[in-house]
């Protein structure tokens, strides 16, 4: 086994397929033992969490054999949101949190998210530490029987997080909204419409029947028409969408127009400053945010911290600086005062907090920017040579460069969890925005034939 195992959010790929194996997950477990107990931990539990794919069966008890054989007890809670399970392994005093997601993507990958006891996603090194373990094979001595590890199904969790997201929002009177909830039948399912309902609002609830095989199939956060439709046809005030592992929402106005995850982060940005909570007058974000909340952003005064793309980059950034609030176009939303990690469920009552609050419609407060016409377009690729490896791709770029000025821009980069090219244009006017798109668009694929 010579492959690298983490990408740029753990571990991901097709189930029943390497890594995404029984086997690995095994090792992995008992790399995760050795590793935390040799970075000094002194605790010896380990809390496993999952989505709704029907893998998750397979990977949770392989890891739990790991892990108990290496002397570790394991929390098991079920389907659970990823930002649950970060928040259980802080509050429970445990070593590690482990997540089993493929979060957006198709039932059949499957992923492994993994959070150190402060309820952060574990640190550059210690997953190098781990990979390194696990690639190793080497001989490992057994633990004494004695010191086995148990395994225990924690029934109340849920109960816990629902609790932990209401009262970490401050006081949420949500009594008048009508939510169309869409949990893509995955791992909200349960929880998301509990909590929207106990803090007052009427929830009419979208895909919450899992069957092990339909997460995110036609519905969630990559399919936001889905409750749009139901938004319009029922007069409710918002949609919210999630995806697989419910770290992202996607939000719907009341004329069932979905919102970008742009526009969410700057009205929640404008927000924030009113009230006095966005510290340092600073937000953080990634490059593919739109060049109309920089704009909307300078005229408040509010600074403006580009990352990389990935949520982990932005809680980096965040953490770094000391700041309160950030995000991803894409919909991860994080306010770093109540979450380590970006939580869908969490983000949906802080906008709704603000409808609420300022008694506007979403559509009304979405309108805090001019959003440039963009183009997003993701290509599959079988293989991934270096872009600066390109020739016709980089004389594409070199031109687009020149005739953008500061009115235009482009960021071509690869998936850091599929194989595939990810072409971003952006430009004031919607005609060079098409005119671009379809010339790198041909530049790549000459140089991938």
């Amino acid at each position: 086994m010579a492959h690298r195992l983490f990408g740029t959010d753990g571990i991901r790929g097709r189930a029943n397929e390497y890594p995404i194996t029984s086997e690995i997950a095994l090792k992995l477990g008992q790399a995760i033992s050795r590793v935390l107990k040799s970075s000094g931990a002194n605790h010896n539990r380990v809390v496993i969490g999952k989505d709704t794919r029907i893998s998750g069966y397979m990977l949770e008890t392989a890891l739990t054999s790991g892990l108990v054989s290496r002397g570790m007890d394991v929390f098991l809670v079920g389907p659970m949101p990823t930002p649950a399970v970060a928040h259980l392994t802080k509050s429970m005093g445990c070593g590690a949190g482990i997540m089993l997601t493929a979060s957006h993507n198709p039932y059949d990958d499957n992923g492994l998210k993994i959070f150190g006891p402060d309820g952060f996603k574990l640190s550059d090194e210690l997953e190098k530490a781990i990979e390194e373990d696990i690639l190793s094979d080497g001989k490992h001595p057994a633990v004494e029987p004695a010191k086995i590890g148990k395994a225990f199904r924690i029934d109340d969790a849920s109960g816990r997080y629902i609790e932990y997201a209401k009262q970490s929002a401050g006081p949420a009177d949500l009594s008048g909204l009508k939510l169309v909830v869409d949990c893509g039948h995955g791992a909200s399912y349960l929880i998301a419409p509990i909590i929207f309902r106990e803090l007052g609002a009427k929830v009419k609830k979208l895909g919450v029947e899992p069957d092990g095989m339909n997460i995110n199939d036609g519905v969630g956060a990559l399919h936001p028409e889905h409750a749009a439709a139901v938004v319009k046809e029922t007069g409710a005030d918002i949609g919210i969408s999630f995806d697989g592992d419910a770290d992202r929402v996607i939000f719907t106005d009341e004329t069932g127009t979905p919102v970008s995850g742009d526009r969410i982060l700057t009205l929640c940005a404008l927000a924030m400053k009113q009230e006095g909570l966005l510290r340092g007058d600073t937000m953080v974000t990634t490059v593919m945010s739109n060049l109309g909340l920089h704009e909307a952003m300078r005229k408040v005064g509010v600074k403006v911290v580009t990352t990389g793309v990935g949520d982990r980059l932005v809680i980096e950034a965040l953490r770094k600086g000391g700041y309160s609030f950030g995000g991803e176009n894409s919909g991860h939303l994080i306010f770093a005062d109540h979450a380590t990690t970006g939580d869908g469920i969490l983000s949906a009552i802080q906008v709704l907090k603000i409808m609420k609050k300022s008694g506007k419609k979403l559509s009304e407060l979405a309108k805090v920017m001019h959003e440039y016409p963009h183009a997003l377009v993701n290509l599959k690729t079988k293989a991934k040579p270096p872009i600066e490896t390109m020739k016709h791709l980089q004389a594409a770029m070199v031109e687009a460069d020149s005739a953008f000025g500061q009115v235009g821009r482009h960021l071509i980069r690869y998936s850091g969890t599929e194989n595939k090219i990810r072409i971003l244009v952006e430009h004031r006017e919607q005609g060079e925005v098409d005119r671009w798109t379809k010339r790198f668009q041909e530049a790549v694929e000459r140089d991938l034939a």
